[in-house]
């Protein structure tokens, strides 16, 4: 490995890491935040509305921005707003602005739905070039940013440091990181040129739409996004009403979702690497399908508490590796990439929070049977992801 490329993939570990810590050091701030601003439930979910309406203009617009300006610009506009995002909600709930906070949401949003989508495109083309499965570890960094952000956010609630406080340091922390590293992003990453004079930046993303290889992989992106999001949005629910922990031990099981899921992006890559990706992505579907099982269908909460470690474990690998996958699956690979990243980030967004709907009128474990099915059908479509790169006119680097 050149010392060019692994200052790449360093970066890429550190702008995926900066946003996990964000999100993270914002989610267990909530309670703080909505006792500040004195809202009701009710009221919560209008102002929580930003961060989805953010993420959704932030996703949808991102494809065609890094065709015209390339990724650096996005991840490097993206962060920012990750970072203002955080600020704003600080002094919303300090002042006791609910719309205060719903923009701050937005921005964060914002960032996080365009950022990600060019942190995707821009890790696909390291991977690419390092001849090996690395994407794996790379979301394994935004899960462990995720991590530690709860382990300090929760150790600052319970000792109680003020809010504005904490999100303007790890705003600071977030900025630190992208000034420190973004300058590794190569400035034409993603960006579609005109060779011939007439082709426009769209018409690549219009052609990728039409290949059923790259479809079939959006689909198991889909499922195993909307497994990993479901966990995010609904698992600690889950455990309280549906097995009867308390809401602890609920929180407690997530927590091991998380690390499971951790654990399996930091080491899967090994597996892909031996395997290849169509039998570690079907791997993890069925082990993915394994964890829902358990938890729909056994009432019992030891059986529960393990089932979220198969869940966890069998999401880990999903948008990773088949992002890889499509990045692979013919020509203009940053296109696909983002359109494969765009249909995973929909698929986190739209997806859980329609189980809701669900959850209230059959119950939150019997509303979990659309998400089991989803991930059944994708082990069918993980055979799309085969593209060996042995048949590629590169060496793999070492190191």
């Amino acid at each position: 490995m050149t010392a060019d490329l692994a200052r790449r993939r360093t970066a890429v570990f550190v702008l995926l890491f900066a946003p996990g810590l964000t999100i993270s050091s914002w989610v267990t701030r909530t309670p703080d935040v909505r006792d500040l601003l004195g809202a009701s439930t009710a009221q919560m979910g209008l102002i929580l509305f930003g961060l989805s309406v953010g993420s959704m203009i932030g996703i949808l617009c991102s494809g065609a921005l890094v065709a015209r300006w390339g990724a650096r610009l996005v991840i490097l506009a993206g962060t920012s707003a990750i970072a203002a995002g955080a600020v704003v909600v600080g002094v919303g709930a300090a002042v006791s602005s609910g719309p205060g906070v719903a923009l701050g949401l937005g921005l964060f949003g914002l960032g996080m739905g365009g950022g990600e989508v060019a942190l995707n495109v821009e890790g696909a083309e390291v991977e690419r070039l390092l001849g090996r499965s690395t994407l794996p570890a790379m979301h394994g960094f935004f899960s462990l940013g995720t991590v530690l952000g709860a382990v300090v956010g929760m150790c600052l609630t319970a000792v109680g440091f003020p809010v504005l406080v904490h999100l303007v340091a790890v705003a600071a922390v977030v900025v630190g990181a992208l000034a420190l590293v973004i300058r590794r992003v190569p400035v034409d990453v993603g960006r579609q040129h005109d060779s011939s004079g007439s082709r426009e930046p769209g018409a690549a993303r219009a052609t990728v739409w039409k290949d059923p290889a790259l479809l079939l992989i959006g689909g198991v992106i889909l499922a195993l996004a909307m497994a990993e999001g479901t966990a995010n949005d609904w698992l600690p629910l889950v455990m309280v009403d549906g097995h009867g922990f308390d809401a602890a031990l609920g929180s407690a099981a997530y927590a091991v979702f998380a690390a499971a899921m951790t654990v399996g992006r930091f080491v899967g890559g090994r597996f892909v690497d031996r395997f290849g990706r169509a039998a570690a992505l079907g791997g993890s579907a069925i082990v993915g399908a394994a964890g829902l099982a358990l938890v729909i269908f056994v009432d019992n909460q030891a059986v529960a508490a393990a089932a979220a470690v198969l869940w966890g474990l069998g999401a880990s690998l999903g948008f990773p590796v088949a992002l890889s996958a499509a990045g692979d699956s013919g020509p203009d690979p940053a296109a696909r990439v983002s359109l494969a990243a765009t249909v995973g980030y929909v698929a986190f967004l739209v997806g859980p929070p329609s189980l809701g709907y669900l959850g209230e009128h059959f119950g939150l474990r019997h509303a979990l049977i659309l998400v089991l099915v989803l991930v059944v059908a994708a082990v069918f479509a993980t055979p799309a992801a085969r593209s060996p790169w042995a048949v590629r006119d590169m060496e793999p680097a070492g190191g």
